[in-house]
């Protein structure tokens, strides 16, 4: 949980600081790349230590994550310019794709499924406390010690972090054997398709037009590097990407449904504080109370959730979650003009209640239908493509709303200028339309993982049987328990079913 809280807290801190970091570094035109390179480093990286987790161990890749990512957050204190800021948060990016990834493994590596969801929920704590601490913590730390100690507060943190990872995280024993090889052209492969087309998604229509040569070279810059990813992958004895990852029902259709929920999830968390803001008239403390009532109600669900999908599976728990999603989504543009705040608060607290219900038992699932030996690649499969869905989103998305608000106010309007001055009733008015067409598109996306769930995932999740391994203890002694960690050359059989029958 504190390894965790090093990636969660540093993804809200830095956001109320940041008039302080330009007031001294300058590079306003460019700020926020200080989230896209920090956003950019963690998705494409998470598959490569998913994979890496799997062949080296979780424990090595947990630590050598959290150091590169406080190497980054001390070089981040130290940066002199914002060029060199946005690069340090790069570097501390490579080191949250470890930890994210590891973390969520982890939790299925040490405790049996009947266990899970009580742990997930309290690393999803990690992440509402984060989003609610995070923000007002960052703006008291810039405006009294200095926006650098929003990145030194991590030294401390991480500190403890490894020290208790060092002594207490003791993993199976594995068997013995050659050393696992590395695909470390692969790696690199997917590092560098991963970066260039986020970086087309990113910017796209922001630095340049869509249509723009030099949205069209980056485009075509990655298409070919995927092409290289699946040639270096298909000769890999070991990949980073397997394809058994696609040619598996239940991971295939995970991954296609928390894409998509990637992808709705951008109209909350991006769009309903502005909306508070300049159609409510709220401040920002305010507005982030509208948004952050979801991350409150999100972990009590997913800690709730299993006495759900015990009864009714994985699969139809996940679907009753996303269909009450859809009709709340649909449910936005229906609100009045300009409406009270309670209206979209509560729509906030019961989306976050809906989605804890449809991702807690899709990645539980997941990680019950494979082996020790695999589930490192697969937890980090499902948590890429929803990064990925996500980075769309934000793209596809941040258009529509531009597009309406041009729109509305009429075209070649200054969008810089309607952002500084919200408060005429016009521009509350087309702000309005923009968020309630953002919600549709992000219904859209709620069918579609609806339909995804119904039409491509197995009624019934193959979880496998619980296996009785050892763990080695402190002194080197081995314990036996029961868990549904298997060991990379342990054989284990599926078991069509969403919930293992008591073996003991």
């Amino acid at each position: 949980m504190l390894s965790m809280a090093l990636a969660a807290l540093d993804s809200t801190i830095v956001s109320t600081a940041v008039p302080q970091i330009v007031g001294d570094l300058g590079g306003f035109s460019v700020f926020s790349w200080l989230f896209s390179g920090y956003l950019l480093a963690v998705t494409v990286t998470l598959p490569v230590y998913g994979r890496l987790s799997d062949s080296l161990g979780r424990k090595p890749v947990l630590i050598a994550g959290s150091v590169l990512f406080l190497i980054g957050s001390l070089l981040c204190a130290c940066a002199w310019d914002m060029g060199s800021l946005i690069a340090f948060r790069v570097v501390q990016g490579l080191g949250g794709g470890a930890i994210q990834g590891t973390v969520q493994t982890l939790a299925a590596d040490l405790y049996p499924l009947k266990e899970r969801p009580r742990i997930q929920a309290k690393l999803s704590t990690v992440w509402a406390t984060s989003s609610v601490l995070g923000p007002a913590l960052g703006g008291v730390l810039a405006s009294t010690t200095g926006w650098r100690w929003i990145f030194l507060i991590n030294l401390p943190i991480g500190a403890v972090a490894l020290f208790l990872v060092g002594r207490h995280l003791h993993e199976p024993r594995r068997a013995s054997g050659p050393r696992p090889t590395v695909d470390w052209a692969g790696a690199l492969a997917v590092f560098a398709a991963g970066g260039v087309l986020l970086t087309w998604l990113v910017q796209g229509g922001v630095a340049w037009a869509w249509t723009s040569s030099s949205s069209i070279a980056l485009l075509g810059t990655g298409l070919a590097l995927i092409g290289a990813v699946v040639a270096i992958e298909r000769r890999a004895a070991e990949p980073i990407l397997p394809g058994w990852v696609w040619r598996r029902r239940t991971i295939a259709a995970v991954n296609l449904a928390l894409g998509a929920m990637g992808l709705l999830m951008v109209a909350p968390t991006t769009f309903l504080p502005t909306y508070a803001q300049s159609v409510l008239g709220l401040s920002p403390t305010a507005a982030g109370f509208v948004l952050s009532v979801m991350t409150l109600s999100w972990p009590v669900s997913a800690a709730l959730s299993q006495h759900v999908y015990r009864r009714i599976g994985f699969r139809n728990t996940a679907a009753l979650g996303m269909t009450a999603a859809l009709a709340l989504l649909a449910s936005f543009p229906l609100l009045p003009f300009p409406g009270a705040v309670w209206q979209p608060t509560l729509l906030s607290l019961l989306l976050g209640a809906a989605l804890g219900l449809f991702q807690l038992p899709l990645i539980v699932g997941v990680q019950s239908t494979v082996g020790w030996a695999e589930r490192g690649t697969a937890t980090a499969s499902i948590l890429f493509y929803r990064q990925i869905g996500q980075t769309i989103g934000a793209a596809v998305f941040g258009a529509v709303a531009n597009g309406v608000i041009s729109a509305r106010l009429g075209r070649g309007t200054d969008l810089d200028a309607v952002a500084r001055d919200p408060g005429a009733d016009g521009v509350r008015q087309a702000i309005d339309a923009a968020v309630d067409s953002v919600y549709v598109g992000a219904a859209c996306a709620a069918g579609l993982a609806l339909l995804v769930l119904l039409t491509l995932a197995p009624r019934r999740f193959p979880v496998l049987e619980p296996e009785t391994v050892a763990d080695p203890l402190p002194d080197g002694t081995a314990q036996e328990k029961s868990s549904t960690a298997q060991l990379p050359h342990q054989q284990h059989s599926p078991r069509t079913q969403d919930y293992p029958r008591r073996t003991d």
